[in-house]
């Protein structure tokens, strides 16, 4: 669920095999100019994406110079990436005064061919409404437009648009397969907040007509669902992003099943059924 933030050392914050959530992998790396992280992860696809900052890539002797680009945070450009194949041996170099490397990961045991997603491969989507409270814009990094090429990874930046509203809502879930109606997704989130003092709620509702959890969280944390409804809400006067890594079980593409009580609200909130049919 909920991890504060805190210095990880450049060691995975949802590991390999993590009992919670082990359909996922997430880490955070830090490098000055000219440092080098490299790593192997057996069984788990992985996807490079620089928050910060700007990374010379390596995958098994292909080289993906330049990724990344952004300045000060999140908010600085748009995003990049590599995708890396499972069990594949990868290196990035931080060719800027400072980067700041989010490296993404689903299960899968099948071997791809890596590729670079540079910025005009984004695929953009926004939806909602400043009168709904729901203006939200996605960045799919590894979504339908890479379908083709990634086994069970989907990586996603969300940013509300404004200052405060929700996001995850209708509250939805995906913790089991039972296509049609819903597929198994382990998912993990990173929030980063504008101005950096900013905070939000993130709700957890393990079952339907039970009483659920919120957690406060900051620019920095990091919060894992393996079960359960979750819409989160940004503080009013800030801005919320967050960093999503899905794992599915079975299938690439995501089916959220979302709360009975409260689905007839998919009918108020512009341009939602475009952004559910985007999660593929």
């Amino acid at each position: 669920m909920h991890i504060p933030p805190f210095d990880n050392a450049n060691r995975p914050i949802i590991d390999m095999d993590d009992a919670r959530v082990p359909l996922t992998y997430f880490n955070i790396v830090k490098l000055a100019k000219g440092q080098a992280f490299d790593y192997q992860t057996p069984g788990y696809e992985t996807c490079i994406a620089p928050a910060t900052g700007t990374v010379d890539v390596e995958v098994e002797g292909l080289q993906f110079a330049g990724i990344g680009g952004r300045g000060a945070d999140v908010w600085d450009g748009e995003p990049e990436a590599v995708y890396v194949p499972s069990g594949t041996r990868a290196q990035f170099v931080c060719t800027s005064e400072g980067a700041e490397i989010f490296v993404a990961g689903a299960r899968f045991d099948e071997t791809l061919e890596p590729f670079a997603v540079r910025s005009s491969d984004i695929d953009l989507v926004q939806y909602g409404s400043d009168d709904t409270k729901t203006h939200r814009k996605i960045k799919h990094i590894l979504g339908q437009k890479q379908a083709d090429k990634v086994g069970r990874l989907l990586v996603s930046e969300l940013f509300t648009v404004g200052a405060g509203g929700w996001s995850g809502f209708p509250p939805h879930k995906h913790d089991t397969d039972r296509l049609p109606d819903e597929t198994r997704h382990d998912e993990v989130y990173n929030f980063r907040f504008r101005p950096g003092h900013g905070f939000g709620m993130q709700l957890l509702q393990r079952e339907d007509g039970a009483v659920g959890e919120s957690f406060h969280i900051v620019d920095g944390s990091t919060f894992f669902i393996d079960k359960g409804y979750h819409p989160c809400v940004a503080a009013p006067g800030y801005e919320m992003y967050y960093f999503t890594i899905l794992g599915g079980l079975s299938q690439r593409s995501l089916v959220q099943f979302f709360q009975p009580t409260h689905a007839y609200q998919i009918e108020t909130i512009p341009g939602i059924k475009d952004m559910i049919a985007k999660f593929k």
